[in-house]
C-alpha cells in the first residue's frame, strides 16, 4: 500500500493541526496504520496508531490526551488530530502501515517497510 501524509505546517504552542494519511493502491483493511515522528538528530519514535479492522487505537505516553487518531474507512484515510501542541512536538511526521506487525511490536519502526515522504510539523514557542 502506498501512503501519502499531509497536513503539516507551522503553528504556535497550544495550537492544533490535523494530519492526514491516505492510502493508494489498496485499502487499509487488515492493516495496522501508525504515525511515527522524527525530530532533527533523533530516532524515529512511535506517536499513535490504529488496528484498522477493529478500530483499536494506541498512543505514546507523550501525546496521550492531546492527540487523537481517527479514520475514514470509505476513503482509506487516517487522521491525527493534534491539540495543545508543544515545541517538542516539532518533527517530520510519517505514516506507515503493516499487515504483519503483532501487537507487542507495533511501536517499533523496524517492523514497517513502507514509508511515505512525511509531513513537517513545526511548533513555535
Amino acid at each position: 500500500v502506498q501512503l501519502q501524509a499531509s497536513g503539516g505546517g507551522l503553528v504556535q504552542a497550544g495550537g492544533s493541526l490535523r494530519l492526514s494519511c491516505a492510502a493508494s493502491g489498496r485499502t487499509f483493511s487488515g492493516y495496522t496504520v501508525v504515525w511515527f515522528r522524527q525530530a532533527s538528530g533523533t530516532e524515529r519514535e512511535f506517536v499513535a496508531g490504529i488496528r484498522w479492522s477493529s478500530g483499536h487505537t494506541f498512543y505514546a505516553d507523550s501525546v496521550k490526551g492531546r492527540f487523537t487518531v481517527s479514520r475514514d474507512v470509505a476513503k482509506s484515510t487516517l487522521f491525527l488530530q493534534m491539540n495543545s501542541l508543544k515545541p517538542e512536538d516539532t518533527a517530520l511526521y510519517y505514516c506507515t502501515a503493516s499487515n504483519r506487525v503483532i501487537l507487542s511490536s507495533l511501536r517499533v519502526s523496524s517492523q514497517y517497510h513502507n514509508w511515505g515522504q512525511g509531513t513537517l510539523v513545526t511548533v513555535s514557542s
